[in-house]
């Protein structure tokens, strides 16, 4: 260390009236140095390209000092010029930062005292991209989860994650490449995306940034759609309460959904009727209304519904089966709209059950599964 001051003493005396350090040890008069220097990047959201760097020492508390000089180098081959001067203990390097920074006291006479300890920026520390990002289509939100890679390729690196969005345009198939933001961060390999509108797509991407402000590669961008929903909706037999037995996800021009009404009614999605032998049976009514099981076996949740299956849709009644999800596939102004339910109770005279409604026409969005590039 002691070689490496008497370096930097040679090549900053050049921009400098007095260096305090002459070489020969330790001077009770010496201005007092910075140290303790460190930085960290600015994440831009381009791992090639922060925004900036901050640097940070400390202040040796000498009264005699009048500022700090911040000297730097693109390489380690390069001269050290003089960046920048401030009177504050950290400096906010705008732009792609050099390589290389150290800083030093300076008086009122511009003589400088020893270099603090150089910083080099170094990009082994930048962590790999986060794996396996999923989500889940909430009402107006969208639950991000990924994988912990990120952050086990080095627990003492790693800082936290960054979570950007931007809009999806289906028919094309893309993300836009101009529109995108920051959405938050967060230390957990979960993130809840809020305040979302339902039925406009949206991208999302996930990258991981180390202690220092080193970002890492964005995952694969993956698209998703917020769709409304409720839960505990009562829906009665037929043979019951005829004027709570007919169900329909959206009423065009009224702005109601999931709206439970008399199940004679020709208008409705589907009502509930019991037969003979006790069980109760959905039954699709307008045209353009059918209906497909969703898998074989029951669900846990609303949110295990998935993407809309392409076919095995049918008008023909089907019977209700408590925990077991079915989906939706309904005309509405010419274009194919997508709803789910789950049915969470079944008794003789009703039926409890959670609904979901894409309302963007011809997007089968439940909870997407699909990832999507740029």
């Amino acid at each position: 260390m002691r070689n490496t001051l008497v370096v930097f003493a040679a090549v900053v005396a050049v921009a400098a009236c007095t260096r305090y350090d002459d070489g020969l040890g330790p001077d009770p008069d010496e201005l007092g140095a910075p140290s303790d220097l460190t930085y960290e990047l600015l994440p831009s959201g381009d791992p090639d390209f922060p925004d900036g760097i901050l640097l940070r020492w400390t202040d040796p508390g000498d009264s005699r000092i009048e500022s700090f000089v911040v000297y730097s180098r693109g390489s380690t081959s390069a001269s050290w010029s003089r960046r920048a001067n401030t009177t504050s203990g950290s400096f906010h390097d705008t732009g792609v930062p050099h390589l290389q920074y150290f800083v030093v006291s300076e008086d009122e006479f511009g003589s400088e005292s020893r270099a603090s300890n150089t910083i080099t920026v170094d990009e082994r520390n930048r962590l790999p991209s986060p794996n396996g990002l999923t989500s889940i289509s909430l009402d107006q939100a969208v639950q991000l989860a990924w994988a912990n890679n990120g952050r086990l390729a080095d627990p003492t690196l790693f800082w936290y994650y960054r979570v950007y969005s931007t809009t999806y345009d289906l028919d094309a198939n893309l993300c836009s490449s101009v529109n995108w933001v920051l959405e938050g961060s967060t230390v957990s390999e979960d993130f809840l995306v809020t305040g979302v509108a339902n039925g406009a797509p949206r991208c999302f991407a996930i990258s991981t940034i180390s202690i220092d402000g080193h970002e890492s590669a964005w995952t694969t961008p993956r698209h998703d759609t917020p769709r409304y929903d409720a839960r505990n909706v009562v829906v009665s037999a037929l043979q019951s309460t005829l004027s709570t037995s007919g169900f329909r996800f959206e009423y065009p021009g009224s702005g109601s959904l999931g709206t439970v009404t008399a199940g004679d009614r020709t208008d409705l999605d589907f009502r509930i009727e019991r037969h003979s032998d006790g069980t109760l049976w959905f039954h699709p009514v307008r045209a353009g209304t059918r209906v497909a099981l969703y898998g074989n076996s029951t669900v846990t949740d609303l949110t295990s519904i998935d993407i809309a299956p392409l076919g095995g849709y049918s008008a023909v009644p089907i019977e209700i089966l408590p925990g077991f999800a079915y989906v939706w596939e309904t005309q509405l102004g010419g274009a194919l709209q997508y709803g789910a339910v789950r049915v969470t109770h079944w008794q003789r005279d009703y039926v409890i059950l959670d609904w979901a409604y894409q309302s963007d026409p011809g997007n089968p969005e439940l909870k997407r599964t699909r990832t999507r590039v740029l």
